[in-house]
C-alpha cells in the first residue's frame, strides 16, 4: 500500500507535569569548535550553523579558539551590567503586579545577549532592538530613571505617552525604537546597513528577534536585501525556546537551526551559547570585523532560555514545566560569569552580594525619583497638548484650531 501523506504538527518535548526534556538541543563541548578567519568563505564554514560555539565549560572554565581577549575589569562591567538589568527587570514585574504600571517584560535569563553583544559592538554602529534588549539600553547609558518614566508613562516619559511601556529608544546612543510589531526592525537594520555603506562610513548594524519572529515575512525580506546587496549587518535570533506559548518548534526549529536559514541566500551563520557572555561577546566580534572588511552579513542564532513569563500577561505554566528553566542545560549567564571570574581569582561570593545589595539600592532610588514625574494614578500627568507635537514639521491650521478647542474644553472645565 503507498503510504499517504501527514500533516506534521510540532510538539514540545515536555508540558506542565511532566519532567524537562531537552534532549533535541544539539550541544558541542566548549572550545570543541574552530574559529575560521573573518574573511573565510560562507561556503567553507556552514558548520557554524549547526555546532555550538561554546567558549564557558560547566565549571566556569574557558576553553578554545574563540575565548575573547577581555580583561578582568571588562568581565566585571559585564557581570554589574547583566546585575543591573535583572534587578531593573525584578523591580519592574513587581510593580506591575502592584497596578504601577500597566505592563512589563523581562529579560530575566537572557542578560548574557544584549550585555555581550553591546559590548562587542561599536558607539557609532546603529543598533535596532526587540523588547527583550533592555540591556543594550542601560549598555549605552539610558537611565534607569528614563527607563522606568517610560514605563510609567508620566511627564518624563520619552515616548510622551504615546507607545506602550518598554518600547524604549535612544536616538542619542544610535538605539532605534522598540517596536510591538514583529521583526519589522531586521529590514531596518538592512537598510541602514545598506547606506552607511553607501555612505562609505565603517559603522555597521545590527538587530534582534525572537524564534517565533522567524515565521515573519520582514525576516526573509530582510536576509534577501543583505544577501544580495552585502549589507553590513549582524542579523540576530534570539532562540529562547519559547514564542509565547508556542514551542520553537513551530517556527522549524527542530528541522534545521535558526542559524541555517541564511545558508541558501550565502549568508554565513553562526549558532551560539547565548548563556556563555564570554562567546556571546566573541561570535559578535568575529561578525562585526567581518562586516566592516567587506564580508557581508551575518545571520546569528543565540541558544538561551527565557526564564520568566513572555510578559506580565502570561502564565508559563499552563504550557510548561515550572522547574524548565532550572534544567536547561546551558544555564544562568549570571551564574556562569560569576563562577568563571571566581574560578581566576578576580571575584568572590562575598564581593557578588555585596553587589547585588548595592544595585538593588540604586534601582529603588532610581524607582523614587521616577515616580515624583507622575504614576499612572497620581500627578502630575502629561500635558494634553503635546499630543499635537511631533506630527509635522510646521503644525497644519487644522491642527492648531484643535489645540485652541481643547484648550478651551480644558478652561471650561475649570
Amino acid at each position: 500500500m503507498t503510504p499517504k501523506s501527514r500533516l506534521h504538527i510540532p510538539q514540545p518535548s515536555a508540558r506542565p507535569g511532566q519532567p524537562p526534556d531537552f534532549s533535541y538541543l544539539s550541544l558541542s563541548e566548549a572550545g570543541s569548535v574552530a574559529r575560521p578567519d573573518t574573511d573565510a568563505p560562507a561556503r567553507e564554514i556552514e558548520n557554524l550553523a549547526q555546532e555550538l560555539v561554546r567558549v564557558l565549560d560547566d565549571d566556569g572554565e574557558a576553553k578554545g579558539e574563540w575565548v575573547p581577549d577581555l580583561t578582568p575589569a571588562q568581565l566585571l562591567e559585564a557581570l554589574r551590567l547583566m546585575m543591573l538589568t535583572r534587578q531593573l527587570d525584578d523591580r519592574m514585574q513587581r510593580m506591575q503586579r502592584q497596578g504601577k504600571i500597566s505592563f512589563y517584560m523581562q529579560s530575566l535569563g537572557e542578560e548574557a545577549v544584549s550585555i555581550g553583544q553591546g559590548m562587542a559592538l561599536d558607539a557609532g554602529d546603529m543598533l535596532f532592538p526587540s523588547y527583550r534588549n533592555q540591556g543594550l539600553f542601560i549598555l549605552r547609558g539610558t537611565s534607569l530613571v528614563d527607563m522606568m518614566c517610560q514605563c510609567l508613562s508620566n511627564t518624563r516619559d520619552m515616548c510622551k505617552g504615546r507607545q506602550m511601556p518598554i518600547m524604549y529608544h535612544n536616538k542619542e546612543a544610535n538605539l532605534f525604537s522598540v517596536s510591538g510589531n514583529l521583526a519589522t526592525q531586521y529590514p531596518h537594520a538592512v537598510g541602514w546597513a545598506m547606506a552607511s555603506a553607501i555612505k562609505g562610513e565603517d559603522h555597521i548594524s545590527a538587530s534582534w528577534v525572537g524564534d517565533g519572529s522567524t515565521a515573519e515575512a520582514d525576516f526573509h525580506y530582510a536576509l534577501t536585501f543583505a544577501a544580495v546587496y552585502q549589507a553590513p549587518v549582524i542579523l540576530n535570533v534570539v532562540n529562547n525556546q519559547w514564542a509565547i506559548s508556542t514551542f520553537q518548534g513551530f517556527a522549524g526549529g527542530l528541522r534545521r537551526s535558526f542559524a541555517a536559514r541564511g545558508l541558501g541566500l550565502g549568508i554565513p551563520g553562526v549558532r551560539v551559547d547565548g548563556n556563555d557572555l564570554l562567546a556571546v561577546y566573541a561570535v559578535t566580534q568575529w561578525a562585526a570585523q567581518r562586516a566592516r572588511q567587506g564580508g557581508g552579513p551575518t545571520l546569528v542564532e543565540l541558544v538561551t532560555y527565557r526564564g520568566g513569563a513572555h510578559s506580565t500577561s502570561d502564565d508559563p505554566s499552563r504550557y510548561r514545566p515550572k522547574d524548565e528553566w532550572a534544567a536547561f542545560p546551558l544555564g544562568d549567564p549570571i551564574e556562569r560569569l560569576k563562577q568563571h571570574m571566581v574560578n581566576t581569582g578576580h571575584w568572590s561570593d562575598e564581593q557578588h552580594t555585596a553587589l547585588n545589595d548595592e544595585l538593588k539600592k540604586t534601582v529603588i532610588a532610581a524607582w523614587k525619583e521616577a515616580i515624583s514625574f507622575g504614576t499612572m494614578s497620581e500627578g502630575p500627568r502629561l500635558d494634553v497638548r503635546e499630543m499635537f507635537d511631533d506630527v509635522y514639521a510646521e503644525t497644519p491650521q487644522h491642527l492648531k484650531q484643535q489645540r485652541e478647542q481643547l484648550l478651551a474644553l480644558k478652561r471650561g472645565a475649570q
